[in-house]
């Protein structure tokens, strides 16, 4: 199983995203292989976006994408990232951060559970608070 990260569905949405072509191949690999998914969080983040938030879940299971939810393991994980990138930036910048995780805390800690590879187009973030994590980037 491949876990998206939000960038993926949403460059393989757009016809002028540069990372089309990559997000499709990735998808197409990953939906044809041992599957591929993405978490409540990266759909949550896509409806956002979108113009028709209610028809989003719809499209990406047409594409052959499972939607999961964020299994309840994954929760110290995603707080202990998440306190070090707190940590981190106030130390860093000064400047403090939400108490709530950012969305790529929840991703990168669900890939981290369950031994799945993350792809995704940014991985600076997942790179260094989840280095056990592989990810496929373009």
């Amino acid at each position: 199983m491949i876990l998206l990260d939000t960038n993926v569905l949403i460059y393989a949405y757009e016809p002028e995203s540069p990372h089309r072509p990559w997000a499709r191949e990735v998808i197409a690999g990953g939906v044809s292989g041992g599957g591929a998914a993405v978490n409540a969080v990266s759909l949550a983040e896509v409806c956002v976006g979108d113009v028709e938030p209610d028809a989003v879940a719809d499209r990406i299971r047409s594409w052959g994408i499972e939607i999961l939810d964020v299994p309840t393991a994954a929760a110290p994980v995603c707080a202990r990232a998440y306190a070090a990138y707190r940590k981190r930036r106030t130390s860093s910048s000064g400047k403090a951060s939400p108490r709530v995780p950012l969305p790529d805390f929840f991703i990168g800690a669900h890939a981290e559970i369950m031994g799945w590879v993350l792809a995704t187009a940014d991985p600076r973030r997942f790179q260094t608070y989840f280095p056990a994590v592989g990810l496929k980037t373009p």
